[in-house]
């Protein structure tokens, strides 16, 4: 689901399994969180965010990809915005 996630995992070599230690979840866990919508609760994509895409935005990294391009500058995320994407 995560395109552009996905995209980012790819160039820097982070496999799923890395991706799941870090939330401390099962591998097919992740994964199923990488390819169902709604499946990633905001503070694991957050933690996600912070331990291997520093710089990126949430709106790059989760949204729907309609933004083909990424962000060459650090933004802040709009906390209630996906509050609203991911479930609690």
């Amino acid at each position: 689901m995560y395109m552009n996630l996905k995209a980012e995992m790819a160039r820097k070599g982070i496999t799923n399994e890395q991706l799941a230690k870090a939330i401390d979840i099962n591998p097919a866990t992740m994964s199923a969180k990488l390819n169902i919508a709604g499946r990633m609760r905001l503070d694991e994509a957050q933690k996600l965010r912070d331990l291997f895409f520093q710089g990126m935005t949430m709106d790059y990294l989760f949204g729907d990809g309609s933004t083909d391009s990424q962000p060459t500058a650090p933004q802040s995320y709009d906390g209630e915005r996906w509050a609203q994407v991911f479930n609690p």
